[in-house]
């Protein structure tokens, strides 16, 4: 009976979130809407710049001005932070008394990967086709088809070449088979064993 009164609540909060963006709070609480489900969130109630399509967008993701920020299709970030304008400058307004201002805009392009705890700074265009490492601080464009990390974040690598890394080794795991080729596999029990016996099983018994 608790279980099916949850259950409602849920379906209430979602509801109303979705379609008139009331309860918001409540809905981030107690439905914890997945990367997909909160992007599609942001993207009904206009609350970035501009959004494309099959967008993930995780709730610790930190977006400080989302007027300022676009993405393009396929956007996928997760605990990272996007600064639009630099905080800095309220103090240096009361300091000098001069008129101040400094904001910036950033731009995701299509199929573009930003990792945890990344830092996206104004004024920058990321992609597409790029990938930005987690623990990175972009402070310049990343340039189409290259994968950048570090403090600031530099070019690592490009994308077509770590996509054939990927490509090559997924097809030597055991599990390959287990796998969509279209999605992320999702954890089963069976997928998690195999994994589990590939990562610590050969080294016992080694």
């Amino acid at each position: 009976m608790l279980s099916a009164v949850r259950q409602l609540f849920r379906a209430f909060l979602r509801k109303n979130a979705m379609q008139s963006g009331r309860f918001v709070g409540l809905y981030r609480k107690f439905c914890n809407p997945d990367g997909a489900e909160w992007a599609s969130f942001l993207k009904r109630h206009h609350v970035l710049y501009q959004m494309g399509d099959d967008c993930v967008v995780q709730m610790n993701v930190e977006i400080t001005d989302p007027k300022h920020v676009r993405l393009g299709n396929n956007v996928r970030m997760t605990g990272c932070t996007l600064f639009g304008h630099d905080g800095s400058v309220n103090m240096l307004k009361k300091m000098s008394g001069l008129c101040l201002d400094s904001v910036g805009k950033i731009d995701i392009r299509d199929n573009v990967f930003i990792g945890h705890r990344a830092i996206i700074m104004p004024n920058v265009t990321i992609g597409p086709n790029a990938i930005v490492a987690a623990g990175s601080v972009v402070t310049r464009d990343v340039p189409p088809n290259t994968i950048v990390g570090g403090v600031p974040a530099k070019p690592i690598g490009t994308v077509d070449a770590y996509l054939k890394r990927c490509e090559e080794r997924t097809n030597a795991l055991p599990w390959r088979h287990l796998l969509a080729a279209d999605s992320f596999a999702p954890a089963t029990e069976e997928l998690t064993r195999m994994r589990c016996a590939y990562f610590f099983e050969a080294d016992r018994d080694g």
